[in-house]
């Protein structure tokens, strides 16, 4: 395979020094400028409840969530075009579309100190407050007089731990989705990254799931299974303690055996229709999915390329069975029929996308039925065979059909191999492959494209890559989530995929992550996010307030223009 040979300078702006990349508040390149917009506790439309702190759960049942993650530019007046129509690559839009539209935004976590001012909830109420912050929010957004404002909007909504889903694909309706109690399906959480669709939906997918969940008695009556450990489910989570109040949330309790199971999926959610219920996507598997990032290949199938953010977890990509046109003119979702795989990286730079199907040989006899393999989707990918990695997170899918995926660190490897060179691999990597049959082929090749590790102590240096954006011109936009080297905060750099040139857009402040990202049409407005500023210390960080040591930071949206009005990352 071979890249694009025409990206010649892409990249012209004078990046961040590292002199000027560990501030109180975000460093910016000076060819750049920033706004903020919807920070957490916002009102999700003008007229909302004000942000007040620590917030009530009524109140923040209508606000802005907390732990801006992955999100989507939907434009208003261009609902004919998505992403994956040449109009977009070629950036011929109609003007409205790049200063109005729908932004949907995932809100990944937030800690009980942050979000309740206290280590853990101490009524039904708090934890419904936690549960309210967590989740999806699509607000309606537009640029007036220079300004980009949230508007009133009978599609805005936020969709949290509370609101009513439903399933879909094979793992619908089956016992292992079903209670005791009998209660109906509900919520999503710890929405990390996120995907558009070519038909103009939303993916919000479910990472760390499994922590919101924890066993008031133990000893008496759970006992962790082997897919409970292999799912990383423990007594007592990560101390939110939403089991404590919450019964859905107590794995002891047996009226709600198998709640856990309705965690963990990609969840597809219609931007421009507020009746719409959300739908989890079983066919795609259920695992910590960081994201899902779709793409049209070989005769109108979609491929959706995912990874499983676990040390030693894997990628996954699911093709559907047909062509997405034909299969939504005929009622049925692409996401619904397909084949999902999980990837092996070969020592000669090679790769196979290995079947996730009960015809495969290596999963023969370990499943019932393909409802059983998907609700333990990790087990299957254990038994056929997949290469372990180094977290993937984020993929992105560039012009000329590259698939790169951040591998974000693995401090407890102790054997490297040819797809994760490093161990241990405290800093992360960037691999890269080339699919087969345009993306619909079981064979890849691959190599790796970055490596963090060799850039500390350089201007360029970087750690724990995350985010991920790959522009119609060849850019591919870093994000960084993790203890940055030489005095930096994380922080969002551009490469030229053809050179390997790194140059800095943007640092965050104390303590944060910079995550999220998406762009107007015209790509001459980018938004990405700050995640836990200061990690919700004030005396670290007041972001997007002033510094004053005690005005609680909140996480927020960070618009982004270039002041010649160029495209982003030019």
């Amino acid at each position: 395979w071979h890249r694009n040979p025409r990206n010649r300078g892409l990249i012209n702006f004078t990046p961040v020094a590292i002199a000027d990349g560990s501030g109180p508040t975000p460093g910016i390149s000076p060819d750049y400028q920033y706004d903020v917009l919807i920070p957490w506790g916002d009102p999700l439309e003008p007229g909302g409840p004000a942000f007040s702190w620590p917030p009530n759960a009524a109140d923040q049942a209508q606000q802005i969530g907390i732990g801006h993650d992955g999100m989507a530019f939907f434009p208003i007046d261009q609902s004919d075009c998505s992403p994956f129509d040449s109009k977009f690559r070629r950036g011929h839009w109609f003007r409205p579309g790049n200063y109005h539209g729908m932004l949907a935004i995932n809100h990944e976590f937030g800690g009980n100190s942050h979000v309740l001012g206290k280590s853990s909830p101490e009524s039904l109420e708090e934890v419904r407050t936690s549960q309210h912050a967590h989740g999806v929010s699509i607000v309606e957004i537009k640029k007036i007089h220079g300004q980009w404002r949230p508007l009133a909007s009978k599609n805005a909504r936020r969709i949290h731990v509370n609101t009513p889903v439903t399933f879909s694909g094979p793992v619908a309706g089956h016992p292992l989705l079903q209670t005791p109690a009998g209660n109906i399906p509900l919520g999503t959480v710890n929405n990390c990254s996120s995907g558009p669709t070519p038909w103009g939906t939303y993916l919000t997918c479910e990472e760390n799931f499994n922590g919101y969940f924890g066993a008031t008695n133990r000893e008496q009556t759970w006992l962790p299974t082997e897919a409970h450990q292999r799912y990383g489910f423990s007594e007592g989570g990560f101390g939110y303690g939403w089991e404590k109040f919450d019964a859905r949330f107590d794995l002891s309790n047996p009226d709600y055996k198998n709640e856990e199971h309705r965690f963990g999926w990609v969840v597809e959610i219609d931007p421009f229709d507020a009746t719409q219920t959300p739908v989890k996507r079983t066919a795609l598997g259920r695992f910590k999915h960081e994201g899902a990032t779709s793409v049209i290949g070989k005769d109108g199938r979609v491929v959706v390329y995912m990874g499983d953010d676990e040390r030693f977890d894997y990628i996954y990509k699911f093709v559907s069975a047909d062509h997405y046109r034909d299969m939504l003119d005929r009622g049925q979702s692409p996401l619904d029929e397909g084949t999902l795989y999980v990837a092996r990286f070969h020592e000669d730079g090679s790769g196979t996308w290995l079947p996730l199907t009960l015809d495969n040989p290596d999963l023969a006899g370990h499943f019932h039925d393909m409802a059983e393999l998907l609700v333990h989707t990790r087990i299957a990918a254990d038994l056929a065979g997949a290469t372990p990695m180094d977290r993937p997170e984020w993929t992105t899918v560039a012009p000329n059909g590259d698939v790169y995926c951040t591998l974000t660190n693995n401090s407890r490897r102790t054997e490297a191999d040819a797809a994760n060179p490093l161990a241990p691999n405290p800093d992360g990597h960037i691999i890269r492959w080339h699919d087969s049959e345009e993306h619909t082929g079981t064979h890849f090749s691959w190599d790796i494209f970055l490596i963090a590790e060799t850039t500390h102590g350089t201007e360029d240096s970087f750690s724990d890559p995350d985010g991920l954006y790959a522009d119609p011109d060849g850019r591919l936009f870093i994000e960084t989530d993790g203890g940055q080297k030489d005095g930096l905060n994380n922080q969002l750099l551009v490469a030229d995929t053809e050179t390997g040139k790194l140059s800095r857009l943007l640092t965050g402040v104390t303590g944060d992550e910079i995550t999220g990202i998406t762009v107007t049409p015209d790509r001459r407005t980018l938004f990405v996010n700050t995640q836990h500023p200061g990690n919700g210390d004030p005396t670290q960080s007041n972001f997007p307030a002033p510094y004053d040591g005690i005005t609680i930071p909140r996480d927020c949206t960070i618009v982004i223009t270039k002041k010649d009005g160029g495209i982003i990352g030019s």
